[in-house]
């Protein structure tokens, strides 16, 4: 199968900058229409029709710049700063004295505070503190006197940029750790899938030896030691800690960064499926003198990795009953196909597994239950549930639902959302 490392981006802050681009884009519209309602008014109305021409002008041409942090460089925020102080301090210039002093708006009108908050989502609540300090004192020189409304709007616009800054700041703080919760989360999923490899392959091989090795003696019996310490080693190092979750080097202006892997192969979904595949065909080697298989008289079909996995976890449901309950243990398999699920039993008439000795064998780094079998049946959104009486022997019930085996798909898929 080939893996490959998916990058995905979560940027939370986004829609903020979708949504400044609208505001600024309206309010640019909204100090022109102002001006238009009452330009026979102003002394010098030239002046402000050169400013909004250069303010429609810079509003379009900029708009690129605030669809994201990365584009939005501090060159351009001190720019775009500039071009709203601008305004603010031409407002005297351009309007008459008795419509400045009794209250009437900037020639930028609110158009500033979408430069004050391109600040604030940018760099956060320091940054937004200081573009609003700024424009403040500009509408406090333009006004002449700190009047009443210009002070309730200079804090107006001080404390919401602040907000908004401090608030920008969480979320993103919220979304680096929400993506090292999801790497993580994909470096324990794939531990699980080595350790399911490990343990159908390489434990139960140097669990054969040793014990062939102690039957035959002699120099057999030395390789069989030799194999029980590496079995003994190697389940310590499959049972120990996560695997390091990768650290990406990224912008972080452009969105938290989760690094996830993914195979691709027939039965995940790729352009190697081959379409859905016969459970019978895949349990039918498994029947033999000590096991007896029942089944429907219909194809029982799962996607080829559902189906795939359903075989490898009664396979290894076998394995114990081999292992544990003896080679003349008999065992069951019965196959259900339920209209919403397929129901998969294996029955053994072996001694049955003592209370607790489950919990005890995955502390001991035995994970042939946990992982081989209950493992493969929650990543295919399903259950497995052993049940054990001693002296009753042991019934290990599979559930595969039908509608989720593809949305539960572990490789890669379920991480990205």
């Amino acid at each position: 199968m080939a893996r490959r490392d998916t990058v995905m981006r979560m940027s939370v802050e986004q829609p903020l900058w979708r949504a400044l681009t609208g505001y600024r884009v309206l309010t640019m519209i909204y100090a022109i229409g102002l001006f238009a309602s009452a330009h026979d008014e102003f002394t010098r109305p030239w002046l402000a029709v050169a400013y909004f021409a250069v303010l429609g002008a810079w509003t379009l041409a900029t708009l690129p710049r605030v669809a994201s942090a990365a584009a939005c460089t501090k060159p351009f925020l001190a720019a775009d700063l500039a071009v709203a102080l601008t305004g603010i301090l031409l407002t005297p210039v351009a309007d008459a004295a008795e419509r400045v002093h009794g209250g009437g708006p900037t020639l930028p009108s609110i158009w500033t505070a979408g430069s004050v908050l391109a600040f604030a989502i940018k760099g956060g609540w320091r940054w937004a503190a200081l573009a609003s300090t700024l424009v403040a004192v500009a509408n406090l020189v333009e006004r002449g006197n700190p009047a009443r409304d210009t002070v309730h709007n200079v804090v107006l616009v001080w404390v919401a940029s602040i907000a908004i800054g401090y608030v920008v700041e969480v979320a993103r703080a919220s979304e680096r750790t929400l993506a090292r919760a999801l790497e993580i989360e994909a470096a324990t999923r794939e531990r699980e899938w080595l350790a399911r490899d490990i343990h159908d392959g390489v434990l139960q091989v140097l669990a054969m030896v040793q014990r062939r090795g102690a039957v035959i003696g002699g120099e057999a019996a030395e390789l069989g030691r030799m194999a029980g310490e590496q079995e003994v080693a190697l389940r310590t190092l499959v049972s120990g800690g996560l695997v390091p979750a990768s650290r990406a080097s990224e912008d972080a202006a452009r969105g938290a960064v989760v690094r996830t892997v993914e195979e691709d192969g027939p039965g995940d979904g790729g352009p190697g499926d081959g379409g859905p595949v016969d459970l019978r065909s895949l349990l039918a080697p498994h029947a033999g003198s000590r096991v007896s298989l029942a089944e429907p008289g219909a194809p029982v079909l799962l996607v080829p990795r559902a189906a795939r996995e359903v075989a490898a976890a009664v396979g290894a449901a076998l394995d114990n009953v081999r292992r544990h309950a003896g080679e003349q243990a008999r065992a069951w398999i019965l196959v259900e196909d339920e209209p919403d699920e397929v129901i998969v039993t294996v029955r053994d008439d072996g001694p049955g597994i003592p209370e607790g000795r489950l919990v005890q064998a995955e502390g001991e780094g035995r994970l042939g239950v946990a992982l081989s079998i209950r493992g493969r049946l929650r990543d295919l959104g399903g259950s497995a549930d052993v049940i054990s009486v001693p002296g009753q022997g042991t019934e290990v019930e599979l559930r595969v639902p039908k509608d989720r085996q593809r949305t539960n798909d572990p490789r890669g898929k379920a991480e990205q959302r």
